[in-house]
């Protein structure tokens, strides 16, 4: 790809450069030694650098193993030599003509052995302008990556789970390259785009997916989102929360901002360094499943029981009969089908960089290797990322950095998404491979086109039903590979108009992308005879995105002559464009399972291609100001333009306004000398979020598949809207910052309530006059009001000793205050065998449940009488008798009675019906806390950490338990159908607490969507515990390197929950929230342990 080419060699260029020094005057060479005081030993790693009059540095170095340094100096009048480390005084030292060897002893700095107190306004990595931390007026918060470099994670934001205060990130799967649903104060928007904005060293990171995007009708939270950024070349993760700091993003940063600033070069020689990873994983217990003689048993139960035995005749996988040997050996057995589709999973990470620069040119560049196995055969993961980054100083004004980054990753999954879900409910009497009459093992699968739970068809290859495939043919025959090439080049140039004060920056970025979906189904996997479209199938879907971003920011921070007033302004004009080209083929019934591309014309089945373009503008104005160092007024305005809407709302305007006070710098606080800062915060802004569809505006049109006189027909697909408007969402925070005792107590709280208005329906429902049945429309305000607290703490430090301890904890409401009368409140008509009601509405929160109040089971005919609200029994009259009516299930008409042995379910309103009108709410999957604690130890050499993250009061449907506690059809049950209803029970007291309904084939209605299958999702994990030890300088001097770490992880230890399924935390596919908290038996998250080595040379 020529383009692609271009950006190399001129990145290559540029890295070359980095090793070009001019020297405008003659220079000398100067050695030394640099030594300790105390016991005269040579000091590794300290830094050297000549510095000039005005005390900007020249070029630097460090010592090596035996203390020794060289460097070439320009010994000009007031040059010097500047010594530092850690744990020693600094000390300086006049450069002269006649130097040649400078020896330097240094002393210990006892002080900075024990306590080092930073009081300079260090800047924050909080937006496009730079502003001091503790100048901030808006709700924001930040973590070092270096705290959780350690842990054994694919991409950056699994590890910070529970570690930012109201950041709510949960993992869709536990496979190989799976991603993370991130949600900043709640839910915000319901069919738009509900994800944060992701901003890498100032530039958004385009993670969302095209509306054309269809590969397997993937969401955006099934990819994860920061999988192309390696987490060893992250520097430090900032989060903006509320309104007043996303408006600097505008309508991008409607659902917060994570701010992600990678590593860069630093003053010194070459540094070197490289880490290893090395872990092995587990999946954990799986659910426990039927043996094979337990499963036949209760299948001949289940028809039985339904009125009609089972006739073995028709069905010889069950008779066991060895008269008929093909099927005596073939569904005979007792096959654990999950563990024969999971093993032990593995992952090696290797990273090297190597950095360094003087005051020309600053430059650092890395390599980094992921290769991770999943715990289900088949997935894996392997990935190869390089990043490059050069800042120039080509005058003391101007200043031009360039960026680089790739990434190559192949992602391996299953061909079958439910491919794990298959293995718990496929028939555990089949085996895995084909035995001949005679008993023998033919070693081939044994995948027979059709079997008591049906045969595979191509409603399958979207849509999940039950046991049709041998799964472990499919898991290691059936291929599902997606490979993802990343380049990311950034240039920047920064004029200083006025030093200082008056600062010019551009940007230019582009993002260029290629995904390659190759998927490939093989005859074996399926058993179907090879003239059907599900054979050899093969499917090719490849996606090409170039975006470019430019940014032009002024600021202006004018020095007053005053210390009591400081002013910023601040302007940035942004532009965004972005070109997604796509196409597919997918063939069938290829000769040979070899040849699994779609080649050959006469095999395609289908084709597809799309092309969208959008295009954004943004122009932003900000300003501060500051009196005293007590009082902040922040004031930020931005316009955005969207290309998805219309000329008459295509602009929106979003302002915000924030304020600090900083009450430690009053007069009447100066008495509490332990406080180091109290302030308090207050802001309201307003901001945007765009709809996720192109072309609305337009009115569309589509083809038919058949002629008319010669002509192809075609019809208009779609309405034009020209009135679709910005979802708007509008934020009110109140904050207090406290840090005390020179930093060793910090605290960060806040409250909100945030109001998303506008809400962005795609389907509306209008009158059908007008050819459509529904439409997309702005109709609904959602409401999110909570409070977020963050402690982190450092109780006890000495000169051996450092305990320090984080916690952070959230509360968040969320609720549909208003939707118009055009919404549909309801997508599932009602709550039926596996399938719950879906439901909009007002009063309770998105990712609500309604089902029915499950009431046990009927432990006799006396007990499906129906009864009164006063407990009477109802009764009717037929044929002039009187008799008592039996509970019945009314849906859609025909009523079904209830029988011993069946589910019962609350009558609401006691008509001895149950229908539609017993359908309440029975609770939604948002947590009422979420959060996260650790203590991390020092002693010397040593250090020990461990962290713990939670969610409290969310609800789960486990949809794994409704359907493996179900007896309904041929699937294979948990061990806990065991404890079914067999026979009546006279007294109540004499029926086990935990017994199920009967098994019943194709009959009745004992797996209604009910609150027998809402369950607590609340957990605490045990996410990491990690050993490490740093060698001493003695130590390493021997083995000729400059620093060494050895350490080991554990992660995911440990899970205290009530939930009986998987996992608590893979239930949410929070793209579509009708499925919001549902457990469908994904991979949970691996139990995983890791060692690791860091050095540097």
């Amino acid at each position: 790809m020529n383009r692609k080419n271009s950006i190399l060699y001129l990145l290559l260029c540029l890295f070359l450069m980095t090793g070009m020094t001019l020297h405008a005057q003659e220079s000398v060479l100067i050695r030394g030694k640099v030594t300790s005081a105390t016991d005269k030993e040579p000091i590794i790693g300290c830094s050297v650098v000549e510095m000039d009059k005005d005390n900007r540095i020249v070029i630097g170095s460090q010592t090596d193993l035996d203390g020794n340094f060289s460097l070439k100096v320009t010994p000009k009048a007031g040059h010097k030599l500047v010594f530092t480390t850690i744990g020693f005084k600094s000390k300086s030292i006049a450069l002269s003509t006649a130097s040649r060897e400078i020896n330097c002893v240094m002393e210990e700095d006892a002080k900075g052995l024990t306590e080092v107190v930073v009081t300079a306004k260090k800047k924050a990595n909080a937006g496009p302008f730079a502003i001091a931390e503790r100048d901030m007026t808006y709700a924001y918060s930040k973590i070092d990556a270096g705290e959780i470099e350690d842990l054994p994670v694919a991409s950056i934001d699994e590890a910070l789970q529970g570690r930012m205060a109201g950041v709510d990130i949960t993992a869709t799967s536990g496979e190989p390259g799976a991603g993370m649903a991130i949600r900043i104060r709640g839910t915000s928007s319901i069919n738009s785009n509900a994800n944060p904005l992701i901003v890498v060293d100032n530039i958004p990171y385009d993670a969302t997916i095209s509306s054309d995007f269809d590969f397997a009708t993937a969401d955006e939270d099934s990819y994860s989102q920061l999988l192309n950024i390696s987490p060893s070349d992250i520097a430090e993760i900032s989060v903006l929360k509320d309104a007043a700091a996303t408006a600097l993003y505008g309508s991008k940063g409607a659902n917060g901002v994570l701010l992600i600033k990678t590593k860069r070069g630093t003053y010194g020689p070459p540094r070197i360094s490289y880490s290893f990873k090395g872990s092995a994983t587990t999946m954990g217990s799986p659910i426990k499943t039927l043996n094979g003689n337990e499963y036949v048993t209760m299948i001949q139960e289940a028809f039985q029981n339904s009125g009609t035995p089972i006739d073995l005749s028709s069905y010889p996988e069950f008779a066991r009969d060895p008269n008929n040997p093909y099927y005596y050996h073939n569904y005979g057995q007792d096959t654990d089908w999950v563990d024969a589709v999971t093993q032990t999973g593995w992952t090696q990470d290797h990273n090297l960089s190597i950095s360094g620069g003087g005051t020309k040119a600053l430059y650092r560049m890395s390599l980094g290797y992921y290769n991770q196995k999943g715990n289900v055969i088949g997935q894996s993961l392997d990935r190869v990322t390089t990043n490059f980054n050069l800042n120039y100083n080509i005058s003391e004004r101007m200043r031009v950095s360039a960026d680089f980054s790739y990434t190559h990753s192949k992602n391996n999954k299953n061909y079958m998404t439910d491919l794990l879900e298959s293995a718990y409910t496929k028939m555990p009497n089949q085996s895995i491979y084909e035995y001949t009459d005679t008993g023998v093992n033919t070693g081939k699968y044994f995948s027979p086109a059709t079997t008591p739970q049906g045969d595979f068809t191509s409603a399958n290859l979207s849509k999940y039903t039950g046991g049709v495939y041998n799964p472990l043919a499919m898991a290691e025959e059936g291929t599902w590979d997606v490979i993802t090439d990343r380049i990311r080049p950034k240039f920047s140039i920064q004029y200083q108009i006025i030093p200082s004060q008056l600062i010019l920056d551009a940007d230019l970025a582009f993002d260029i992308s290629s995904e390659k979906n190759k998927k490939f189904l093989p005859q074996i996997a399926t058993g179907r005879p090879w003239y059907e479209n599900t054979v050899n199938r093969a499917e090719d879907a490849d996606a090409e995105a170039f975006l470019v971003q430019t940014f032009t920011r002024l600021s202006y921070n004018p020095k007053l002559g005053s210390d009591k007033h400081t002013l910023f302004f601040g302007t940035q004009f942004s532009t965004y464009d972005k070109k997604v080209e796509g196409w597919g083929l997918v063939s069938a019934n290829t000769a040979s399972t070899e040849i699994q591309d779609p080649s050959l014309s006469s095999r395609i089945i289908s084709t597809a291609s799309s092309r969208t373009q959008e295009r954004t503008m943004s122009a932003l104005l900000t300003a501060q100001y500051g009196f005293m160092d007590k009082y902040l007024l922040n004031g930020v305005i931005r316009m955005d333009g969207d290309s998805k809407y219309s000329r008459k709302h295509r602009y929106g305007y979003f302002p915000s306004l924030s304020f600090r006070w900083r009450i430690s710098n009053e007069s009447f606080m100066k008495k509490f000398e332990f406080l180091d800062d109290l302030s308090y915060r207050i802001s309201y802004g307003v901001n945007g979020n765009a709809i996720s569809k192109n072309y609305l505006y337009y009115k569309q049109y589509g083809s038919y598949d058949y002629t008319y006189l010669g002509q192809q027909g075609v019809y208009v697909s779609s309405m034009q809207l020209e009135d679709l408007k910005w979802e708007q969402t509008s934020e009110i925070n109140t904050g207090l910052n406290f840090i005390a005792f020179n930093d060793r107590i910090n605290i960060d709280f806040n409250w909100y309530k945030r109001t998303t208005d506008n809400q962005f329906f795609e389907k509306a429902a209008i009158s059908n006059t007008s050819g459509y049945n529904n439409i997309p429309m702005n109709a609904g305000t959602i409401e999110n009001k909570g409070w977020e607290l963050g402690i982190f703490s450092t109780p006890f430090k000495n000169k051996d000793w450092t305990v320090n301890f984080r916690m952070t904890l959230a509360h968040n409401d969320n609720i549909i205050t208003k939707l118009s009368d055009n919404i549909s409140t309801s997508t599932t008509p009602t709550a039926s065998n596996g399938n719950f009601m879906t439901r909009i509405q007002v009063g309770n929160p998105v990712g609500s449940f309604y089902g029915y109040k499950y009431d046990g089971v009927y432990l006799n005919d006396a007990q499906t009488i129906a009864k009164d609200k006063s407990g009477n029994p109802i009764y009717t009259y037929e044929n002039g008798q009187r008799v008592p009516v039996k509970m019945k299930f009314w849906y859609p008409t025909v009523g079904y009675e209830f029988e011993a042995g069946d589910a019962k379910y609350v009558d609401i309103n006691n008509d001895g019906n149950i229908n539609q009108q017993d359908i309440v709410y029975l609770g939604n999957a948002n947590p009422k806390l979420t959060g996260g604690f650790g203590p991390g130890v020092k002693y010397k050499n040593w250090s020990l950490d461990a962290y713990f993250n939670f969610r409290y009061g969310c609800d789960i449907i486990n949809s794994t338990k409704m359907s493996m506690e179900s007896m309904y059809d041929f699937k294979n049950q948990s061990k806990a159908v065991l404890r079914r209803w067999r026979t009546p029970y006279e007294n109540e007291a004499d029926a086990p607490a935990d017994l199920l309904p009967r098994a019943l084939y194709k009959k009745g209605y004992n797996w209604l969507a009910s609150d027998r299958y809402v369950e607590d999702g609340s957990f605490l994990r045990f996410q990491s515990l990690t050993l490490k030890y740093t060698f001493e300088k003695d130590v390493v001097r021997r083995l000729g390197i400059s620093a060494l770490s050895l350490y080991c992880t554990l992660y995911n230890l440990y899970v205290w929950t009530n939930y009986s399924g998987l996992d608590p935390e893979v239930s949410s596919r929070s793209n579509d929230l009708n499925k919001l908290g549902y457990d469908t038996s994904k991979a949970p998250r691996a139990k995983t342990a890791s060692i690791g080595i860091n050095l540097t040379f």
